[in-house]
């Protein structure tokens, strides 16, 4: 059975729609639009890699600047990940992966743990990548861990240009929430506690 959601949230800053299938590896179909050229560039790599189907439409007040788009698509697609993941049962729930993007190599830990927690060293030193601000980068991802409810661990371990760097952290995130959340075969909570 595949792991689907649809999420509408909007709030005086932001209206966000997702519509997201975890399983969908032989007829991905992705389109994301934040109307932040790089962010759009982010999420594309994150469901590309981790084998997802999603449509991400975001209206955000951009006259402003990218903080509210930015941070509430994080939150809207943790909310939208966790919903489709259900209970998570039969699953490896641990995740680890390295991606290399030429000189840059991230790492990514990931556990489906019920617990929101997100360390994040990108190590980026532009002020933008694009129109997106670059300290903004990781409240993405931190936004996302915590509505998703799970823990992530991402660090850059090196790299010189900062697109590379941040690009291979999303890349590396993906594959390891890909290998977290494959089946297992049984319908075991992975957990002492018998909960996650």
């Amino acid at each position: 059975m595949s792991r689907t959601a649809k999420i509408d949230r909007k709030t005086n800053e932001t209206d966000i729609k997702i519509d997201i299938n975890l399983d969908s590896k032989h007829d991905q179909q992705i389109h994301v639009n934040t109307g932040i050229g790089f962010l759009d560039h982010m999420y594309h790599a994150l469901a590309k890699h981790g084998g997802w189907s999603l449509t991400l439409e975001c209206k955000g007040d951009l006259h402003i600047d990218d903080h509210h788009t930015a941070e509430d698509t994080g939150i809207a697609l943790g909310m939208a990940f966790k919903q489709a993941l259900g209970t998570p049962r039969g699953i490896r729930r641990f995740g680890t992966a390295y991606c290399p993007l030429d000189e840059a190599l991230a790492r990514s830990v990931v556990d489906i743990s019920g617990r929101p927690y997100a360390d994040i060293e990108l190590d980026l030193k532009r002020e933008k990548i694009g129109e997106l601000s670059c300290e903004m980068i990781p409240h993405v991802l931190h936004s996302f861990a915590t509505a998703a409810g799970i823990t992530l661990h991402v660090d850059v371990l090196k790299g010189k240009n900062d697109h590379h760097k941040a690009e291979s952290a999303f890349k590396s995130l993906a594959v390891a929430i890909k290998q977290a959340i494959e089946s297992t075969g049984t319908n075991d909570v992975p957990s002492t506690k018998g909960v996650l």
